[in-house]
């Protein structure tokens, strides 16, 4: 047999979750956001979505899910993308895929420290996209004010630290409960 190269580039199954996970994204944002009563700042169970399937896919799905379907959402909400939010949604995307290996949840085995260890992660990533990112991208790009973006911005770090504690971890205890352990199957 010749060696076969293990091919580097985009997998077909990277591109479905892509556009699966960008659609539901998209669906989550659209329709299950709950006001905060911060202007255009919401509880969004879209981030627990996004935690799954960058723990999943890895960084590269998980930015493309968080652009494709903040991109999505906001046009059709509001006519145009809010680029420093799309951005920092992509970026969050990002820096949760970058617990994929760690996370490890092909193998059936999601521990409680590991989960732990995730939620100190996507608490860190949040602080850094919607404290920083995300109101700088509002002060650069759009000249709004610094005060109301610093608050939307800390307002969207607690609620969406929540979110992706309590969703995004039930989702990932759920998808490992749906998979077989690497253990379970033994050869005879």
């Amino acid at each position: 047999m010749h060696n076969q190269k293990k091919n580097q580039g985009f997998s077909v199954k990277s591109v479905v979750a892509t556009g699966i996970g960008a659609a539901v994204f998209f669906v989550l944002m659209k329709f299950i956001a709950i006001p905060t009563g911060v202007p255009n700042t919401t509880i969004n169970v879209a981030e627990g979505w996004l935690a799954l399937i960058a723990g999943l896919f890895g960084p590269v799905v998980g930015l493309l899910v968080g652009l494709i379907g903040h991109t999505l959402n906001d046009a059709v909400t509001y006519g145009a993308p809010w680029w420093s939010w799309v951005i920092a949604d992509g970026v969050f995307g990002l820096l949760l895929g970058f617990g994929k290996k760690y996370l490890a949840l092909e193998y059936g085995e999601l521990t409680t420290k590991k989960l732990v260890q995730f939620n100190v992660w996507q608490a860190v990533s949040n602080v850094l996209v919607w404290v920083i990112i995300a109101p700088l991208g509002d002060i650069i790009i759009y000249k709004e004010a610094a005060q109301k973006v610093f608050l939307q911005g800390a307002v969207t770090t607690v609620v969406n630290t929540i979110s992706v504690a309590i969703i995004g971890s039930l989702l990932l205890v759920a998808y490992v409960k749906s998979r077989p352990k690497k253990s379970s199957l033994r050869s005879e």
